[in-house]
């Protein structure tokens, strides 16, 4: 297949949905629905994009949203998310758990494939749909992490939830540029020295943005940051260059935790699934989102 494809973040969507619209829409039986009517308006509203056109549309999964193998690289990966301490379980709200099924449903019937794999989160089903398809990508998220992947030459961009998904930012190489001052490539790098704290990723002590990208821009990737810091005749600060050789052993585990992969036994199906039209409307009618169905249909 040719032309462009749109990945969507699908848990970052629905999240969004579930916080920003109100628990009173209800279906017919009383069960929430807010979370799913919201990611159906999504959809028909990327689709319908005039810039966007895309020939296939992925819904990428989180079949693994903490995976142990992370976990073992840094363990304190995620911990602010789980339930009650346990660890295999994250605190996903009550209202939404129900819906969450509902969605990966609705997207199936609107030919929408959801794709995730094992051990994986759906960065990581991104990450290699991204890398694979020939022909240009965009990715819809509010994940920064996923910026590692915008690549101008072939393109690869990100349209960026963070104000909302009817005013995407879109974050390309020269997005990037402005915001932090890096180049695309080395998002990574620069993330592992930031940290980031809604992931449980430390980052280096005392090393914020602006030093961040300074670092990158001028020794290049973190191995050649970590070998001036062991120069002292280096331009690193004292302080800097302690925090960076103090945090050697989290800079190497946090750098693989970091990176989405892009080696995933995943693919866009083709040929790709049909709308089931009648499938939809009933569904529609069933949990009360008969209008947000209807629009996506007319897109689809």
């Amino acid at each position: 297949m040719a032309g462009r494809l749109l990945l969507l973040d699908t848990a970052s969507l629905y999240y969004r949905a579930f916080f920003g619209l109100p628990d009173s829409l209800k279906g017919p039986d009383g069960t929430v629905v807010n979370a799913v009517r919201g990611m159906v308006d999504f959809a028909a509203t990327l689709i319908a994009r005039e810039d966007q056109s895309p020939a296939a549309v992925v819904a990428c999964w989180d079949d693994d949203w903490r995976p142990q193998w992370r976990v073992d690289l840094v363990p304190s990966y995620k911990t602010q998310r789980l339930a009650d301490g346990s660890a295999d379980a994250e605190e996903t709200p009550d209202l939404l758990a129900p819906q969450v099924p509902l969605i990966a449903e609705v997207l199936g019937l609107a030919g929408i494939p959801v794709v995730g794999a094992p051990e994986a989160e759906a960065d990581d089903v991104i990450g290699t749909l991204a890398h694979t398809w020939d022909g240009p990508v965009d990715v819809v998220t509010g994940d920064r992490d996923l910026f590692q992947l915008v690549d101008d030459a072939r393109p690869v961009r990100v349209l960026y939830t963070a104000r909302g998904v009817a005013k995407l930012d879109t974050v390309d190489a020269a997005w990037i540029g402005d915001k932090y001052g890096i180049e695309p490539a080395a998002y990574v790098d620069f993330a592992v020295m930031r940290g980031d704290a809604s992931d449980g990723l430390p980052g280096v002590a005392g090393i914020g943005e602006k030093t961040a990208a300074a670092l990158v821009n001028e020794f290049t990737d973190l191995d050649g940051i970590l070998a001036a810091a062991a120069d002292d005749a280096s331009s690193i600060k004292p302080r800097a260059r302690g925090s960076l050789l103090d945090s050697r052993d989290y800079i190497d585990a946090a750098r693989t935790v970091v990176a989405v992969r892009a080696d995933l036994d995943v693919a866009v199906p083709d040929p790709l699934p049909s709308p089931d039209a009648d499938g939809l409307r009933a569904f529609g009618e069933r949990w009360g989102v008969g209008g947000p169905v209807d629009r996506l249909l007319a897109q689809l």
